[in-house]
This record gives C-alpha cells, sequence and structure tokens, in this order.
C-alpha cells in the first residue's frame, strides 16, 4: 500500500501556513494568499489507492508531485515541504505561507549527505533543501499520527 498523509501531518502543515484545511473525501485544500505581493495559491492534496498527489496551482502556474511520502515544516520560515522519493532521487515542493512555492525535482540522493560546501553551486540549494527529507526515509519511520509500522 502506498505511503498517504496523514490528517494530522496535513493539519500541522495548515498551521504552518496560517490557513484551515478544507476537507472533502480524500482531497484536502490549503487556499493561500499575500496581499502584499497579490500572490495566491491553492494547494491540494489527493489521497487515493495508488498513494498521494500534491497540486499546486497558481495564478500562471500548475504543479504536480506524486507518490508524496511525507512532510517537513518550519514555523520560523513559514514553510512546508513535501517530499517524494524513488529510483535513486529525490524530489520536494516548497510551500511558504506567503503564497510561494518553489520545487526540486530529479535530484540524486547523494546529495542529500554530501558536503554542501563542496557540491557545485548550481545544485548546493537543492541539496541543503532537500537533506531535510533525510529523517523520513530511514529507519522505520512513519507519518505523523501514522497507527502503521
Amino acid at each position: 500500500m502506498p505511503q498517504l498523509l496523514p490528517d494530522a501531518d496535513l493539519d500541522r502543515a495548515a498551521a504552518v501556513l496560517g490557513v484551515t484545511p478544507e476537507r472533502d473525501g480524500g482531497l484536502t485544500r490549503l487556499a493561500l494568499s499575500d496581499a502584499a505581493s497579490g500572490r495566491r495559491l491553492a494547494v491540494e492534496v489527493t489521497r487515493g489507492e495508488s498513494g498521494s498527489i500534491v497540486k499546486v496551482y497558481g495564478t500562471e502556474s500548475h504543479l504536480e508531485l506524486h507518490d508524496c511520502a511525507g512532510l517537513v515544516t518550519s514555523e520560523e520560515l513559514g514553510e512546508v515541504i513535501f517530499f517524494a522519493r524513488g529510483g535513486g532521487r529525490v524530489a520536494g515542493l516548497v510551500i511558504e505561507r506567503e503564497a510561494a512555492c518553489s520545487l526540486y525535482a530529479n535530484v540524486s540522493e547523494k546529495l542529500l549527505s554530501a558536503d554542501f560546501l563542496t557540491v557545485a553551486p548550481e545544485v548546493a540549494q537543492a541539496a541543503v533543501v532537500l537533506s531535510l527529507s533525510e529523517p523520513l526515509f530511514e529507519g522505520d519511520w512513519t507519518p505523523e499520527g501514522s497507527t502503521e509500522a
């Protein structure tokens, strides 16, 4: 069975982003806006038989992260990072409280444990951001609030 993001994780993400989650069955929607910049984003997380999909709808963009296995939140930064991993590659979708987002995709797992001071400058930021996913994929990790081992 694919990994699904539990409601507790999505509630934590919503709290960090300063929004109230809207739910409809297996869909959770987070609507963000930032008056200062005029930006708006809708983040939708769908949990189904094939796993979790995170979709971001922006004014002029649409991003999708399939097989999302977990998330990390940062209250200090006002960010949530959704992660997917497979085939020696990692992807991360960063959602900011100010209705901005960034995508890091198809990044080699080897970069996550590299010395960030020695990696090429063009991959350093991806390596640092995605290294936050490492605890999610070590040992017998299960999502917060999950009863599965």
